[in-house]
């Protein structure tokens, strides 16, 4: 399997027919935020494919268009604060958003991101009990803490998506929100069994396929 992870910035040739030809082997479509909502339906509508996402700090709360107004992507699913099991068996769980430095939206404490993090965990106990594994994918906005932040407010990376990388241990943590200038910027780590990547602009990862998935339960 493949995975698609796009964020922050638009890309030309994923807005057009392009994306077709360049991306017809791609099975699951991931946002991690401060994109347009039709970017990322434009998307998912041309490669036909399951699309989750997250908001980020500059995503819009109404977005106004042609076609009218949207509050989200059509036809994506909302990971913030959930936890879902894809059609390809995937167990994937996101959260939206960054550190919060102003009275905007999508902002969110450091402690607030410990009890979001923690609102999970029961969810992913559920999962290895039954499933064998915490979790395949984490998609969030932000960075972990120390991986691949910034030294200022609005780019410090959150603590408990470190402890969660460390504990649950998922084969991607995928993120946005950091922007790429230069060629020699380290935009993927690996921590124990985890791939963390920085998906600005786009970025396409292979991913095992799940061996047990709900519906095979015994």
């Amino acid at each position: 399997m493949k995975l698609l992870a796009v964020s922050d910035v638009e890309v030309g040739f994923l807005y057009s027919p392009m994306i077709c030809d360049k991306f017809q082997d791609i099975d699951l479509l991931f946002s991690c935020g401060d994109l347009p909502y039709y970017y990322v339906e434009y998307m998912l509508t041309m490669l036909n494919i399951p699309c989750y996402y997250v908001r980020g700090n500059h995503s819009s709360v109404v977005e106004y268009g042609y076609s009218g107004t949207r509050k989200s992507p059509l036809g994506a699913v909302d990971l913030h604060k959930r936890c879902v099991e894809d059609e390809t068996g995937l167990l994937v769980a996101g959260l939206e958003g960054c550190l919060r430095y102003n009275p905007g939206a999508h902002q969110y404490s450091q402690a607030e991101y410990w009890n979001m993090v923690f609102y999970l965990v029961p969810r992913f106990f559920f999962n290895k009990a039954f499933l064998g594994r915490y979790l395949d994918v984490f998609i969030s906005h932000a960075p972990p803490w120390h991986i691949h932040d910034e030294d200022d407010l609005p780019h410090r990376g959150i603590k408990a998506f470190r402890w969660l990388i460390n504990v649950f241990q998922p084969q991607y943590f995928l993120h946005g929100h950091i922007h790429v200038y230069r060629m020699d910027t380290v935009t993927q780590t690996t921590i124990g069994k985890t791939t963390v990547a920085n998906v600005f602009g786009y970025k396409v990862l292979p991913i095992e396929t799940p061996s047990v998935r709900s519906w095979q339960r015994k």
